[in-house]
């Protein structure tokens, strides 16, 4: 493991308390959470970004996808 230092608003470290606290789990463990959900969902972002970028991706209609799905 690494351990990595920040510096966040008096707010953000107030509201981090608080969910630490209501989830009975470390505040390390919280941030840990929220980090991987971040990089996960940025993940997501890069793919769909990239899709749209791609002129050879075929564009579907929500009607097509609908009558696909039998909607």
């Amino acid at each position: 493991m690494t351990t990595i230092s920040v510096r966040v608003t008096d707010t953000l470290a107030g509201e981090l308390d608080n969910v630490a606290r209501e989830a009975e789990r470390p505040k390390s463990f919280i941030i840990q959470k929220a980090i991987e959900a971040y990089l996960e969902d940025y993940a997501d972002l890069q793919i769909a970004l990239d899709r749209l970028r791609d002129t050879s991706d075929a564009v579907v209609s929500g009607k097509d996808m609908r009558k696909s799905l039998g909607l």
